[in-house]
């Protein structure tokens, strides 16, 4: 939230006690006073120095226990004075507290959604209750995203369960149905249910970024993608073009090689069939290197580019084909990107097709020896 600059509250607790205490003081000489003006017995100060037994202004004493009782009823008023002001006052600047507390033991109860919304001019409370809430819709956020990762991955997991129960069943009502048809079948479900548990295992991986982090080159690996990826380009009719500079980077080898041959394959498949193109460059800028893939196809809708990195979003707009994927490929590409302290980037391009832009921190450089 925007709000306008404030006091802090050190400074409110400050002027408030510093206010509280000069009312106490003038209250006593108000006391004081009065005790002087219409008490004429009141006694004068003591002047200690003046010999043995001291000496006395001139004027008319109180007896002795008389004053000892009225300066015993000022004291005990300035400290019920200062007692319940000092609670009042004290109440009132921690009140913002209350609610943050509040809020706190109702996120406690699994309820993300409620937020604190603290009023007022911005201080360290309010910045403190902002700060709670922006975290509170970030929370909220991530289990919705989980949760929505959990339905999907259970549904695409179910579905080669259903297809491998389905064709058992085929199987065993019709005896002398061709057993290497359904060999074949069993066998492409079976590695799909594979290739799926796989990609979750690599994701959830990336996202805990439990991995060992070396310098690596971004461009040598694009090379690496490229060429594993060759075959496949060819079977499409897909040239891909690599080109750029040297791109060091730190990072997990393998995982960026995933990453690489995520995008490549993604770029691969949903392509022009038969004369499509892939472009891979790599570029080093100060303090940031970049790996981009871009390559032909069919038009795409800027709102559902903004959905592709969705788990198992596949976008039912583009170009499919037998290398379709888990739809995971994307989602991967992100958490990967995201786990190296990078920026992921997806644009649809004029003439059709997909660029994609990943943005990591570059290697320090090695120092001399």
């Amino acid at each position: 939230m925007d709000r306008a600059p404030g006091l802090s509250v050190r400074l409110k607790l400050t002027l408030s006690y510093a206010g509280f205490l000069v009312i106490a003081g003038a209250v006593l000489l108000a006391l004081w006073v009065v005790l002087w003006r219409y008490l004429p017995t009141a006694p004068i100060v003591r002047d200690t120095r003046a010999g043995i037994g001291g000496a006395f202004f001139p004027g008319r004493s109180l007896p002795q226990r008389d004053f000892g009782q009225a300066a015993a009823a000022v004291l005990v008023f300035l400290l019920v004075f200062g007692l319940l002001g000092g609670w009042i006052l004290a109440d009132r600047m921690l009140a913002p507290l209350t609610r943050i507390t509040d809020a706190t033991r109702t996120a406690a109860t699994g309820s993300l959604s409620h937020r604190i919304r603290l009023p007022g001019r911005n201080d360290e409370f309010r910045e403190l209750a902002d700060a709670f809430d922006t975290m509170l819709a970030q929370l909220e956020a991530h289990v919705a995203g989980q949760q929505r990762f959990a339905a999907n991955a259970s549904h695409e997991l179910r579905t080669p369960l259903a297809i491998t129960q389905t064709l058992l069943e085929v199987a065993r009502n019709d005896p002398n149905r061709d057993s290497g048809e359904l060999d074949e079948r069993l066998r492409a479900v079976n590695a799909r249910a594979i290739d799926l548990t796989e990609a979750l295992l690599l994701l959830s991986r990336a996202g805990q970024r439990s991995f060992t982090r070396q310098q690596v080159d971004l461009s040598l690996i694009a090379e690496e993608a490229a060429e594993t990826l060759l075959p496949l380009a060819e079977k499409h009719g897909v040239t891909i073009e690599t080109s750029g500079d040297i791109t060091p980077a730190v990072g997990s080898h393998a995982l960026l090689l995933q990453l690489t041959t995520n995008l490549l394959h993604n770029a691969i498949v949903h392509n022009l069939p038969g004369h499509g193109t892939v472009q891979v460059k790599t570029v080093i800028s100060p303090g940031s290197v970049m790996l981009t893939v871009e390559n032909t196809g069919a038009k795409l809708a800027p709102r559902l580019v903004s959905t592709l990195t969705e788990p198992f979003q596949r976008g039912t707009e583009r170009v499919s084909g037998d290398h379709a994927g888990v739809g995971l490929g994307l989602a991967i590409v992100k958490s990967i990107t995201q786990a190296h302290d990078g920026n992921l980037t997806l644009s649809a391009r004029a003439a059709g097709g997909l660029r994609v832009t990943v943005r990591l921190p570059a290697a320090p450089p090695c120092a001399d020896r």
